[in-house]
């Protein structure tokens, strides 16, 4: 499949955008005529002519926490590594490394998963794998590099209890049981030590595999035998193999990733033996980024090791890799291989390419290995057999049809949980599980395992927003993330944002909303090509070339065709940036810098401007209205100040009330993006707190034009006007983001988004999400 395939699939994706949560129509204004629901659907074919299919959809989110505690309100890192479903699809068994145990979930209700409890092992839990009535767990119990020992513990799955245990004399890392139930195969990493020297290969004692024959029904009954896999060709460092992980296929052909050492063996589980070991190789990428510097470039070709960490039999002669890396390689892709060594498929930057059209590019990876696909399992997806690749650093699953494993399809991109580590395929309720790893409640992180279903329709829920590629560079996408203000443009279905400070050159994107997922479908480097910007703050906010690095956190569009651009600044009046207004061109040309007034930028401190709304105040020129977004030194509440453009002059200010915090987890309460509509200035309220910490993400309005206002300092009078956080839940399934950051009004309802704060600490998901008027 070529590149420009599955980005093609991204930029068709076209239905009517989706309407769940209704609003209260202000006025008489209430024509929602062209507003669909995103799958109200009763045939074959869609109200749009497309052809529905099956795709899959994120239907929960079991929260690793809530295993301690029902509301998820301490403070304990808890993890979701490895996961595996019993053979009935009911439960789940997963293994958390941060609180050094395992966990059971009852899945009955896939919508609804129920933590069913957790039993702590002596060690650290690595793997898990579940056949018939027992589960398989493997734990580190190694005291250092060296001195290297783990256990395989039997448990017994209703109910949960520890049946047996059998030393397996070195480090393990990975584990997996035959189809037929006959064999278990560990893989003994003994891995290295990266802080030993270089952290380079070889280092002493060598791995190997551990193959168990498990066809008693006593556990107690089961035998080992150790498979030496030194010495072996086209491994780089073949007296110290370090084995990664492993996958059976239904002939026991067992192949196991070598990963540091950029191969994988092949063992024949009746035998005992290896039957192959091949070269992962190496693979060129044409386009991809390769500098963190704030600006994604994916322009750049390279050539690595593909350093493969998980694998899948596609078939009984196809195995799929997933080319992590780990030390020096990462293919960034994945690699179909025949049990030959023949290579049959390489996907060379698709992934990269894709992450970056849906917003989940890691740019603070690119020096690293990009997106870091981490693991892959095979299922069934609309009848065919399918391959879900998850992404260790964009946090997504990619979704292939490899019915044809020489060219597979791409078929959609599936959100999950910071950090995806494992996945597994349940073909008995054709649902996909990842377990998701991080978990830190002071970035608004928590470890989960995210669960999905398939669903007939025209097109997957999930991106609601992704690019074109761009006209001047097609060999890749428009790359974006980090989005906050929203604006309507001037054209039908037209929607401004911005990117903010995450990336280093400041652009504004133009958004088709017409259909679903929105579109990216123009972007505007802002550019200080006459100095403007560079005369008001030498050298505070240019770059060389010309374009500048601002804090965009609001965007507008005036009646003259000028779009206004609201810059948080950082730090304090003394030590930081100023919080300014900056007013550009449709090119991108900036023809104006706005300061705050001096008496007001004197009590600056952090939480500065975040959004900004043209205002109709029967001026030529009109006017606009900005927010600060908490309230500064001296100040009790955060500030709305009103411009006119006309006059060049600020014309007062207003002060706004904030709700009291309500979360658990404490922190605060500030505003985001404003816009007007109707004679009313409407506002995101929200906390700083996210997922099951999330509490307060409100929309109000308030009339700036009422009379008890002189603009000399009075306290607003607020009306609640739609509260996020039930839709906001519903679409995230319960990992509710903090920074919802986008709002723009107009008769037909409202669109709201969030920041996803370009894919750093945080799972990447951008939800735009369109609010219809009753």
């Amino acid at each position: 499949m070529k590149l420009s395939a599955a980005l093609l699939l991204l930029s068709q994706l076209a239905v009517s955008q989706a309407t769940s949560g209704r609003l209260k129509e202000p006025s008489s204004n209430n024509n929602v005529s062209n507003q669909r629901t995103r799958y109200a659907k009763a045939s074959k074919t869609g109200k749009s002519g497309k052809e529905e299919r099956d795709y899959f959809n994120r239907v929960s989110n079991f929260f690793i926490c809530s295993q301690i505690g029902a509301s998820c309100t301490e403070d304990d890192a808890t993890s979701a590594e490895i996961v595996a479903a019993s053979e009935d699809g009911m439960t789940l068994i997963y293994t958390d490394a941060e609180k050094g145990g395992v966990g059971s979930v009852d899945i009955t209700d896939y919508a609804n998963p129920k933590g069913t409890g957790f039993i702590p092992t002596s060690g650290e839990p690595t793997s898990v794998a579940i056949r018939g009535k027992y589960a398989v767990v493997v734990e580190n119990t190694s005291q250092d590099y060296v001195n290297v020992s783990g256990q395989l513990h039997v448990f017994r799955l209703s109910p949960m209890t520890l049946m047996h245990t059998i030393q397996l004399d070195g480090q393990p890392d990975s584990v997996a049981w035959s189809k037929d139930g006959k064999y278990i195969v560990v893989a003994i990493e003994n891995e290295r030590d990266e802080d030993l020297g270089d952290g380079g290969l070889p280092q002493m004692p060598p791995g190997f595999v551990v193959v168990l024959d498990a066809s008693d029904a006593d556990p107690s009954k089961w035998t080992r035998t150790d498979v030496d896999v030194t010495g072996l060709p086209g491994v780089r460092f073949p007296e110290d193999p370090e084995p990664e992980y492993v996958s059976i296929n239904k002939d026991n052909i067992a192949v196991v990733t070598l990963q540091e050492n950029n191969a994988m063996v092949l063992i024949d589980l009746k035998t005992k033996t290896v039957v192959n070991s091949i070269s992962a190789g190496e693979v060129t990428l044409t386009n991809v980024d390769v500098v963190e510097e704030g600006v994604i470039r994916q322009n750049v070709s390279i050539t690595k090791y593909r350093e493969p960490d998980g694998v899948a039999w596609a078939d009984n002669k196809h195995f799929i890799i997933a080319n992590e890396g780990d030390w020096v390689g990462g293919g960034r892709g994945f690699t179909i291989f025949h049990k030959d060594g023949t290579i049959v498929y390489e996907a060379n930057d698709d992934l990269e390419h894709i992450t970056a059209a849906v917003g989940h590019y890691p740019e603070n990876r690119s020096e690293n290995k990009g997106n870091e696909p981490e693991n892959v399992a095979v299922g069934m997806l609309d009848g065919k057999p399918a391959a879900f690749i998850v992404s260790e650093r964009s946090s997504v699953i990619f979704v292939y049809d490899i019915s044809d494993v020489t060219e597979p399809k791409f078929i959609q991109v599936l959100p999950a949980g910071l950090s995806p580590e494992g996945v597994t395929f349940i073909a008995s309720r054709n649902l996909v599980v990842a377990a998701c790893e991080v978990d830190d409640r002071g970035i608004a992180a928590r470890a989960v395992i995210s669960i999905y279903k398939t669903k007939k329709s025209e097109l997957p829920s999930y991106p609601t927003i992704t690019s074109l590629w761009s006209q001047s560079d097609i060999a890749a996408p428009i790359a974006w993330g980090a989005l906050s203000g929203l604006s309507f443009g001037s054209e039908e279905h037209k929607l401004y944002s911005i990117e903010d400070s995450f990336y280093s050159s400041s652009r504004i994107f133009k958004i088709d909303t017409k259909n679903h997922p929105a579109i990216i479908e123009k972007t505007i480097t802002i550019m200080d090509m006459n100095g403007v910007l560079d005369a008001a703050y030498p050298g505070v906010f240019g770059n060389a070339d010309k374009t500048v690095n601002l804090d965009q956190e609001g965007i507008t569009l005036d009646s003259k065709g000028y779009l206004w651009v609201a810059s948080e600044g950082s730090g304090t009046a003394a030590s930081g940036t100023p919080n300014i207004l900056v007013k550009v061109d449709s090119t991108g040309v900036i023809h104006k810098v706005v300061p705050l007034p001096d008496d007001i930028a004197a009590k600056q401190l952090k939480w500065g401007l975040e959004g900004v709304t043209f205002v109709d105040d029967g001026s030529e020129s009109g006017a606009l209205i900005a927010c600060l977004q908490r309230p500064w030194s001296g100040m009790d509440h955060p500030l709305i100040l009103a411009y006119s453009i006309g006059s060049e002059s600020w014309d007062g200010y207003l002060q706004y009330p904030l709700d009291a915090v309500e979360s658990p987890n404490g922190g605060w309460i500030g505003l985001s993006d404003i816009s007007f509509y109707n004679g009313m200035a409407y506002i995101i309220e929200r906390d700083n707190q996210g997922g099951p910490d999330a509490r307060v993400k409100k929309v109000y309005k308030f009339n700036p034009f009422d009379s008890a206002y002189t603009w000399q300092g009075e306290v607003i009078n607020k009306e609640l006007v739609y509260d996020m956080m039930p839709k906001l839940e519903e679409v995230s399934q319960g990992l509710t983001p903090e920074k919802v950051e986008g709002l723009a009004v107009n008769d037909k309802g409202m669109f709201i988004m969030n920041d996803n704060d370009g894919v750093d600490d945080y799972n990447g998901a951008t939800y735009l999400e369109f609010i219809p008027w009753l």
